[in-house]
């Protein structure tokens, strides 16, 4: 019987290395794309949110100034008997440290 020579890799052993290689590579393309769309549409949501937040806040400072206006506070002044203060029973006071809630 001849003795088989060990040597580099021949024909098939190459083929498969190569195949093998090819495999990793693409199974890594596949996971790093679906991941990627995965963040793709996680941050599409986050920013749909952010926006439908912004309107709903505008909507709510808007409602704000609406319910703060004299035309809507007269009648619950009235009905509570209060009264508009002259001005030396006006006491105005400093804020503290920065703007209060809600403030810039």
């Amino acid at each position: 019987m001849a003795k088989r020579r060990v040597g580099p890799l021949r024909g098939r052993a190459r083929v498969a290395l190569a195949l093998a290689g090819f495999l990793a590579v693409t199974t890594s393309v596949v996971w790093r794309r679906s991941v990627g769309t995965a963040h793709a549409r996680r941050l599409d949501e986050l920013v749909s949110r952010h926006a439908a937040l912004l309107a709903q806040r505008a909507e709510l400072e808007s409602e704000v100034q609406r319910l703060s206006s004299r035309v809507q506070l007269t009648p619950v002044v009235e009905r509570l008997g209060m009264r508009v203060p002259r001005p030396d029973q006006v006491i105005d006071l400093p804020r503290p440290d920065g703007p209060g809630p809600g403030g810039r």
